[in-house]
């Protein structure tokens, strides 16, 4: 099977031949339609985090496609199936945390195209409890994005408790911030996009965003308090800079929601202000296997729309390029198995 694997830190992915691996005791083995490119993937394949995977590996945490074959003790999951392959491989199930349905934040967690490898290839096996069914009306090449961009956001937007007629701004229109947007309208908030791009921003119009601001031309925080604040400032751009900024925006009961990961890792915040404006900082890590099909079941329901460019994976490497120079408007996705993929999306409701 082809895979694309990571060698070197400071290298490019490399196309290699590798024999189709064999689904071991409680996992599936899965033949990959899709796997949509994530900024982490990039992060992972540049050892850019202080816990770096070890090489070699194949990254890819968005994978969906069809099990093929089921390991020993696998009762939940039948041939044929569609799954998505997420972020979080799999979790010990027994801390506190898995209990009492916190599962991303399982000390024992092990994530897909990071300590175990992923879905940059034409199969992977993958923890049989962990895969998520993708249901009839969510095409592979949409849940592929969802599988991370949708969870992730969605997450993101419940943990912040918004609330109606609530304002959220977005800082990061692209691959999450796409889906972020449409999910902030769905739970009834007002949305403020926040780009450098006035592409982007015309994306984020046409998908509900009432307000657009490009952060290359003004300072983000001044037009957003001079709308009134943000009640909720969800930060998707991998820039400590834009972390202080969405702070700036937020109103009095403020809630700043961190979700993107900067390669340096560091931000400056105002005690002083953060407790005389009962300020809340929020971290937000991906979903869970219950979020996410919650994120299937709204897209089902034809209230979301995927944004994705479409590659080989062949071309890894120029998508890479492709996404840290910000020349895609949301996200790539890797097609593994064209000839048998679905190509029908659904579309969002005038």
């Amino acid at each position: 099977m082809r895979a694309a694997l990571v060698t070197r830190f400071d290298a490019p992915l490399t196309i290699v031949d590798r024999d189709i691996p064999a689904p071991g005791p409680g996992e599936v083995l899965v033949r990959i339609e899709t796997c949509g490119l994530c900024h982490t993937d990039i992060h992972a394949a540049h050892g850019d985090w202080p816990v770096k995977p070890s090489l070699p590996f194949v990254p890819g945490h968005e994978g969906v496609g069809i099990i093929e074959k089921l390991g020993d003790g696998v009762t939940g999951r039948v041939l044929g199936e569609r799954v998505a392959i997420p972020w979080l491989g799999y979790a010990c199930g027994e801390c506190q945390y898995c209990i009492d349905g916190r599962e991303t934040l399982c000390e024992r967690q092990h994530n897909s195209g990071y300590s175990v490898d992923g879905a940059f290839a034409e199969y992977a096996v993958a923890s049989a409890r962990f895969v998520v069914p993708v249901p009839a009306g969510v095409s592979p090449l949409d849940a592929a994005p969802l599988t991370c961009a949708g969870v992730t956001t969605y997450k993101a937007l419940k943990v912040a408790h918004v609330q109606p007629t609530e304002r959220v701004a977005v800082f990061g229109v692209g691959g999450l911030g796409h889906l972020a947007i449409q999910y902030a309208e769905i739970m009834g908030a007002s949305v403020v996009a926040v780009d450098v791009e006035h592409e982007k921003l015309e994306l984020a119009r046409s998908l509900g965003a009432g307000f657009v601001i490009n952060a290359r031309e003004v300072d983000p925080a001044v037009a957003i308090q001079d709308l009134g604040g943000a009640d909720v400032a969800i930060v998707l751009a991998a820039s400590p800079r834009v972390f202080e900024q969405a702070f700036a925006s937020l109103r009095r009961g403020g809630r700043l929601v961190c979700v993107a990961l900067p390669a340096d890792g560091t931000m400056s915040i105002p005690i002083f202000d953060t407790v005389l404006k009962g300020i809340s900082i929020i971290g937000s890590i991906v979903g869970t296997r219950q979020d996410l099909a919650e994120v299937f079941a709204l897209h089902a329901a034809g209230r979301t729309r995927v944004i994705a460019q479409f590659r080989d994976l062949e071309e890894v490497n120029n998508a890479v390029t492709q996404v840290l120079a910000g020349d895609i408007p949301a996200r790539i996705v890797f097609q593994l198995h064209p000839e048998h993929s679905v190509v029908a999306t659904v579309p969002v409701p005038a």
